[in-house]
């Protein structure tokens, strides 16, 4: 079982500008081309930063009100200065949060939140511009009918790691949510079934009611020390 990476979702012909870039050709752009962000990149292919709508607006929203206030905040003056700029260069936010091509959806998603973005530049080993990631494309993986995550149930979780239970375990997948029932040998076998289930692409929800013939928690706990006395 293969985990789904940015490489299987992302989109591949980026829409990129470079540090010179002006404000208005990039408004044209992202209407243009009805995107949401532009990936800044250097002479070699390197993303040095990200401009989004949120940064060309600042125009529109410090428009007249160019003078530092009392109370502003470092970010609240940082924002001020940069919606006079004119440039990718200086409208641009540094560091860009981007992604190595092997990263996992959940990873993705994880830095997505974490770092309160919407989309994320994808890079390849050299950390050049290959491709970018957005929520939506995430979500991609929820495109997958139930007939393929259960044959990822049977043959990546089953059939892989736990051959010899694949007999008496029965899996059904209904609307992206998978049911498992049936007889394992032992709890750490339903354990794994469960965990490795729900790393599957697509799969919403795990219900599990497996039965097993024998406890082995309380054996691992002793094997790594964890025994009573």
């Amino acid at each position: 079982m293969k985990p789904w990476t940015v490489r299987d979702v992302m989109t591949r012909r980026v829409v990129s500008v470079d540090r010179g870039t002006s404000y208005r050709n990039m408004v044209d752009l992202l209407t243009e081309k009805r995107i949401s962000a532009l990936p800044v990149i250097d002479e070699t292919g390197h993303v040095v930063g990200v401009v989004s709508e949120a940064d060309l607006l600042r125009k529109i929203e410090y428009a007249g009100d160019e003078a530092p206030r009392l109370f502003d905040g470092p970010r609240r003056r940082d924002e001020r200065l940069r919606s006079q700029g004119r440039t990718a260069a200086d409208l641009m936010s540094t560091p860009p949060i981007v992604v190595a091509t092997d990263t996992t959806i959940a990873a993705a998603a994880r830095t997505m939140h974490r770092e309160g973005v919407k989309r994320l530049p994808v890079v390849d080993e050299h950390g050049r511009l290959v491709g970018i990631v957005t929520r939506g494309d995430l979500l991609k993986t929820h495109l997958r009918t139930d007939q393929e995550i259960l044959d990822d149930v049977r043959t990546g979780v089953l059939r892989r790691f736990l051959p010899e239970d694949e007999a008496t375990v029965i899996a059904a997948v209904v609307d992206g949510v998978v049911t498992l029932t049936g007889t394992v040998d032992r709890w750490t076998s339903a354990d794994i079934a469960e965990r490795l289930t729900r790393q599957i692409a697509g799969v919403v929800d795990v219900n599990s009611t497996l039965d097993y013939r024998f406890d082995d928690r309380q054996v691992r706990g002793a094997r790594l020390g964890f025994g009573t006395l």
